[in-house]
């Protein structure tokens, strides 16, 4: 059975090529243009001492998500899912529901970052399903690029009941360093979510927005803002693992982390695990318990 003390990868991916469904991962990505399951991932996690991850869709379908969560009742280190729904279906607010029944599903993540619509989560249409998402206790997961933060920031004065995460810190252009143009912007909009209680950010994907043989250098004046806004209870690690891959690996962005945190005063366990735990809501002692039976 997990701990409550359990270290936790907030932010890691499966998926099966034959799927079909991904759309993004095509053979020009040839580090991840193959099957990953959670028996590519237990070793990785038992070389760096964490015990749980929280398992994050990657395609935009509902199949994705009856995968992923058939996925983690088979799979114990899976603490939690964050799946997939389509807000802007009829149907939104009973699927939802639905899915909430399975014990794993902690969450819902629309790909925000490729939608054309800067605005799209601000749809009036879309009220039902994020006061459904609040009703159900199920996080927001924000894959948002810098440009939808000041859009996010209206979501959550809309709906401050709303747990809220920031996915990989809103992917800022760290390949263009702390001169880059939107430097300013992304940071003041990330103090600002910061202010609300309920929006919560992962430290994780950075590596993935550094040029090639990025150094920790490169990624220092970004996270450095991120840790002084949301350590020590509303921050939390991830691998992004396998995108990691494209990016030097599961081992150089822990290690960079480890490099990046250090000489620095605070709650390990919180950034490693009992924040994603209480984040998500994942009720560990009893998890067990209540995992459907396949």
């Amino acid at each position: 059975m997990i701990a409550a003390t359990a270290r936790v990868d907030a932010h890691q991916h499966f998926w099966k090529v034959a799927r079909g469904d991904y759309g993004w991962l095509t053979p020009a990505l040839p580090a991840l243009y193959r099957d990953f399951g959670p028996e590519d991932l237990a070793p990785l996690l038992a070389r760096h001492g964490l015990d749980a991850t929280i398992l994050v869709q990657a395609a935009p379908t509902l199949a994705e998500t009856e995968f992923l969560l058939d996925l983690a009742a088979r799979t114990p280190f899976v603490v939690g899912v964050v799946g997939w729904v389509d807000f802007e279906a009829r149907d939104a607010v009973a699927t939802l529901a639905r899915l909430a029944e399975h014990p794993k599903l902690v969450g819902v993540r629309p790909m925000i970052q490729d939608v054309a619509d800067e605005r799209w989560m601000l749809r009036a249409d879309f009220e039902p399903v994020f006061r459904a998402l609040v009703e159900l206790d199920l996080a927001f997961d924000a894959l948002v690029l810098p440009r939808h933060l000041a859009h996010l920031l209206r979501l959550v004065e809309r709906h401050p009941d709303l747990r809220v995460v920031i996915d990989h810190c809103a992917k800022p252009a760290i390949r263009d360093g702390a001169r880059w143009s939107g430097f300013a912007r992304w940071r003041d909009e990330l103090s600002q979510l910061a202010r609300s209680p309920r929006v919560a950010a992962k430290l994780s994907g950075l590596a993935t927005e550094a040029r090639d043989g990025w150094t920790v250098d490169d990624l220092a004046p970004f996270v450095e803002h991120v840790l002084a806004e949301f350590l020590p209870d509303r921050l939390m690690w991830g691998s992004d693992w396998p995108v990691v891959l494209n990016a030097g690996g599961y081992s150089r962005w822990w290690d960079a982390t480890q490099t990046l945190l250090s000489g620095r005063t605070r709650d390990e366990h919180g950034l490693f695990g009992r924040n994603a735990l209480d984040f998500y809501r994942v009720d560990v002692t009893t998890l067990a318990e209540r995992e459907p039976r396949r």
